[in-house]
Order: structure tokens, then C-alpha cells, then sequence
């Protein structure tokens, strides 16, 4: 059997574009002081101060974000055959000190019916799953759409768990003032290592870089 192999970036490329364009869409909203993820609530308070000033440095085009994006969709994918409304956007206002602030999210998977949101989460690790920051991420959702109950899902290249999670009030207000202030850096052990400011942030631990 003959054959050529070489070099190609055919694939490689359709998929490099359709990600670098969608970052590059939400440049300026990432700079609106105005609009929070739920993301962000989650996360290092100065890590969203950074993120508004250098919105260029969270654009980023590697193999592991790549991998998660697609399991996102082809999950997402089979559970749309199954009824459910997949990548289901929700956003809520909050007054904090007189600044009205946009509160926005979206939501994996959500089962109208029965009012389950469901997480995905992907990954190559598989151990203290769920993580507390996962939870949280879900409980934020549950919160802001009145929701008793959530799935989060872990795929990994040598698991699938899911966990079912119970809504428990939370004090988004708080989160969001500890956001806007700054006071709360970093806000897990571990986030420096991961951190893309990494290197022009003054709170960075050395001690979690090792």
C-alpha cells in the first residue's frame, strides 16, 4: 500500500479559528466593570481585576482547553437528542453600593422538565473530585434560577463520575463584593500555579508556583 504522509493543518486550523474568534469577540465585554461570570465569582478576586485590564492575555490556544471544549460538545450534543436546552445563557442584576452589575453565566445542560442544570466538567485527573470550586460554580447557577437540584459530570480519560448536588443558599451579593473590592486573592490553594497573570500579579504565592 502506498501512501504520503506530511504535514497539515486542515482540521487544526478550522478549530484554531473558531476559538480564537470567539475570544476575540469578548474583548471588550471582558472590559465592562459592569458584567461579572459566574466564573469570576469563583476565582481569585484580583485575577478578574487583571483579566479587565489585559483581556488579551486570557486569549489561548492549547491542546487541554481544546480537548475540553469538544467533550463539552459532544455531551452537550447527545443530551440536546435527549430533550435537554444545551449551553443555556442566564444572567441576573445585582446593586452593590449603588452600581448595578450584570451577573452572567451559561448553563452546560438544563432539563426543563424535571429542573435539573447539569456541569461538565473534563479534565486528566481524576482525583478530590467533586472539587469545591466545581460545587460552588453549580450552586451559584442553582441560586440564580431558583433550582433544588444540579449534576456535575467528570470525564476523564480513565473515568465518568456524577455526582448529584443539592442547592444550598448562597450569598451572591457577598461573592460579588468581595469581586468588585478586591478581597479575596487568591481564593483557592492551588490557583496561582494555574493562574495566566501569573507573572504580573503582586499577590502570586511562591509557595504555590512550586
Amino acid at each position: 500500500m502506498e501512501y504520503s504522509i506530511g504535514p497539515s493543518h486542515r482540521i487544526i486550523s478550522i478549530i484554531y479559528r473558531d476559538r480564537i474568534k470567539e475570544q476575540m469577540e469578548r474583548l471588550e465585554e471582558l472590559r465592562d466593570p459592569h458584567i461579572i461570570y459566574v466564573t469570576d465569582l469563583i476565582s481569585c478576586s484580583h485575577k478578574y481585576l487583571l483579566r479587565r485590564s489585559f483581556p488579551e492575555l486570557t486569549i489561548h490556544f492549547e491542546p487541554i482547553t481544546v480537548f475540553g471544549e469538544l467533550i463539552h460538545r459532544g455531551l452537550e450534543a447527545y443530551l440536546s437528542d435527549k430533550g435537554y436546552v444545551v449551553e443555556k445563557p442566564i444572567e441576573k442584576t445585582y446593586t452593590i453600593d449603588d452600581e448595578k452589575y450584570i451577573l452572567k453565566g451559561r448553563v452546560d445542560a438544563y432539563n426543563e422538565e424535571e429542573g435539573i442544570v447539569v456541569e461538565i466538567k473534563s479534565g486528566r485527573g481524576n482525583h478530590n473530585l467533586p472539587r469545591e470550586h466545581h460545587i460552588l460554580q453549580l450552586q451559584i447557577y442553582l441560586n440564580m434560577l431558583d433550582l433544588d437540584k444540579g449534576i456535575l459530570i467528570y470525564i476523564t480519560p480513565d473515568r465518568l463520575l456524577e455526582f448529584s448536588i443539592d442547592r444550598t443558599a448562597i450569598d451572591i451579593e457577598t461573592m460579588l463584593r468581595e469581586l468588585i473590592y478586591n478581597s479575596v486573592h487568591p481564593r483557592w490553594q492551588w490557583e496561582c500555579k494555574y493562574c495566566i497573570f501569573q507573572r504580573i500579579c503582586p499577590y502570586r504565592s511562591p509557595e504555590q508556583l512550586s
